[in-house]
């Protein structure tokens, strides 16, 4: 990296402002209207391999570490590694009931009438009856709560007709939120060869649902539900194992094992743990509640920047005003092993000149926390303020200093 004194000297202040006494901020000088290129994800290191304390042994085909608040995942192993997710599916089931929900394309009142197809869906169920009518929210405690497949498939033909169609746009909304090991063939979870996820996209699919859908998460913390006089337990345990656990959604076959998604809140800071292909029920809860403790009791979430927050002021050429600050679109927070925060080194690195106009919200770099030497989190850098065009005179003037910088 080639640095420019210039600029590390005039971003410099941003190391007071974040309190990182130890740290370095750099503005690294592009090649005139060039802006710098976002690491690949493979570049952006998982933050548990930068801390002491070991990963607990888990005994799982695959599982995941991810802090909300920050969007890390924290540790993980079997990260892309395709599995079958059961009633895991359900997840993203909900997100789109939820999604037509707030459309008004449903309503919680809204009665269904439960099909014949609905009705003999195999696996476990609501025990909703043929031709009568269930209303959505019943549906979705009969989905979440009792993980009815049954209650699945209704809500599915709410929403799209068939639940082939519905599993077309399961397979849109995974395209949109970018989970590129995910294939869905069902509404609910019953196995086949070409029903895969990985445990990366579970655990963007659950952060994604509870960041979007916070007024629905009550439904996953429902103990258990009674419906046409049958009594079904949640099966996610943890709910009565540990009160800052909220949800989210258990799944079993014999072929995927017992799988969990879960997630807690402790002094606001949100964690979701993904287990999967464990040997029995005991297994996946005991997993999962280890891999939530680890990640709260060693690390710790931050915010460095706030919204709006000028992170860097940049030199603008051509324009009305000579510079502009540039910012993070939203708060920037990021997850580091507990204590280390100080020793976090934020790295800048924009379009160089910057030529007006500049448009309030547009593109001109990245920036990148690093901790001894490794990328741990990276955002875009954007204007935050307009600055239009100078005059023709400003303009001629600009050009000529230029050439002299």
């Amino acid at each position: 990296m080639i640095l420019n004194s210039r600029f590390s000297i005039r971003c410099s202040y941003i190391v007071a402002a974040l309190a990182l006494a130890s740290a370095s901020f750099l503005s690294n000088a592009q090649a005139p209207n060039a802006a710098a290129s976002a690491p690949t994800p493979e570049a952006i290191e998982m933050v548990g391999q930068m801390s002491t304390i070991p990963v607990p042994i888990l005994g799982a085909t695959a599982w995941l570490s991810l802090d909300v608040n920050s969007g890390q995942i924290i540790a993980a192993q079997g990260l892309n590694q395709q599995v079958e997710p059961a009633s895991l599916t359900k997840l993203m089931s909900a997100y789109l009931v939820f999604d037509a929900l707030e459309s008004g394309r449903l309503t919680l009142d809204q009665p269904v009438l439960v099909s014949e197809n609905a009705w003999r869906t195999e696996g476990s169920r609501m025990f909703i009856k043929p031709n009568t009518n269930v209303s959505v929210h019943e549906l979705l405690l009969g989905v979440i709560v009792q993980s009815g497949n049954d209650a699945t498939v209704a809500l599915a033909e709410a929403v799209a007709g068939s639940e082939n169609a519905f599993a077309a746009l399961m397979n849109e909304e995974a395209a949109k939120q970018g989970l590129s090991g995910t294939h869905f063939v069902n509404a609910s979870g019953l196995p086949d060869p070409a029903h895969l996820t990985t445990v990366r996209d579970l655990g963007i699919l659950a952060q994604n649902l509870v960041t979007r859908f916070p007024q629905y998460l009550s439904y996953y913390s429902e103990k258990e539900y009674e419906y046409n006089n049958i009594k079904q337990p949640n099966r996610n345990r943890l709910l009565w194992l540990d009160s800052t656990v909220d949800g989210l959604k258990t799944g079993h076959t014999k072929s995927a094992g017992y799988c969990l998604v879960s997630t807690a809140l402790r002094d606001g800071r949100r964690v979701i743990s993904v287990v999967v292909g464990t040997a029995n029920d005991a297994a996946r809860i005991e997993n999962s509640l280890k891999l939530l403790n680890w990640s709260f009791q060693n690390f710790e979430t931050v915010e460095l920047y706030g919204a709006d927050q000028p992170v860097v002021t940049a030199r603008v050429w051509e324009g009305e005003s000579d510079a502009v600050g540039l910012g993070t679109p939203a708060a920037f927070t990021v997850t580091v092993p507990r204590g280390r925060a100080a020793d976090l080194k934020p790295v800048a690195e924009y379009t160089q000149p910057l030529i007006a106009p500049v448009e309030s919200g547009a593109k001109v770099g990245n920036v990148s926390l690093t901790l001894d030497g490794t990328v741990l989190r990276q955002e875009s850098l954007v204007a935050l303020q307009s600055v239009p065009q100078a005059g023709f005179f400003g303009r001629v003037v600009d050009k000529v200093r230029m050439w002299f910088e």
